[in-house]
């Protein structure tokens, strides 16, 4: 079976999962709701969803908008609609986004450290904890609970996640340091060669 087709046979939980994630970085989709390619015009604008059967994702829309993840609005001069995403549907994009989060390795070690470092309140603990488990997803190793190291750029991830719990950067800082005292082990754990 061809790729192409494969994606035709996507669930419609992917297909909401590409609406959402191109809404999140689109932010509001606008069209001119008079056109009879309408339905063309929207996946074309929401790259993530070109590849899939309209029938399939006009019903993903509907759902989304039932679920109230997403608004559909018809402006009154001109007939364009405009699709946003809802405070429920940024949060589920999130949630998405947290998921396909990578942090990427390049070839050669730039010979520097990424240390998170973070102080969130006892009545955060869930947060806390997910924020901890995350980071060892993304490849960090704890030198502490509250201290995981990384050799790779991570300063987009980190930000992303620290805007995904709702956190300040009073409650996590990202340091990049030249060194850390006795990083021999360091470097073994992230097979590193300099």
């Amino acid at each position: 079976m061809s790729q192409y087709k494969y994606y035709f046979r996507k669930p419609k939980s992917e297909i909401a999962k590409d609406i959402l994630k191109g809404l999140a970085v689109t932010g509001v989709v606008c069209l001119a709701a008079t056109s009879p390619y309408f339905a063309i015009n929207l996946m074309k604008s929401l790259k993530s969803i070109k590849r899939y059967n309209h029938k399939k994702v006009s019903n993903t829309f509907y759902n989304l908008k039932r679920d109230g993840c997403i608004n559909i609005e018809i402006g009154k001069k001109n007939h364009q609609v405009f699709i946003t995403l809802t405070e429920r549907g940024r949060k589920k994009a999130g949630r998405f986004q947290i998921d396909d989060l990578a942090i990427k390795k390049p070839k050669k070690w730039d010979g520097k450290w990424r240390i998170v470092i973070f102080d969130i309140a006892q009545l955060q603990k869930l947060q806390r904890n997910a924020f901890r488990e995350k980071l060892k997803g993304l490849g960090f190793y704890p030198m502490q609970k509250s201290v995981l190291v990384c050799p790779y750029e991570c300063k987009d991830e980190v930000g992303i996640l620290r805007e995904f719990f709702g956190l300040s950067k009073k409650e996590i800082r990202l340091i990049t340091a030249d060194n850390i005292e006795d990083d021999v082990s360091l470097k073994r754990i992230f097979k590193l060669s300099q």
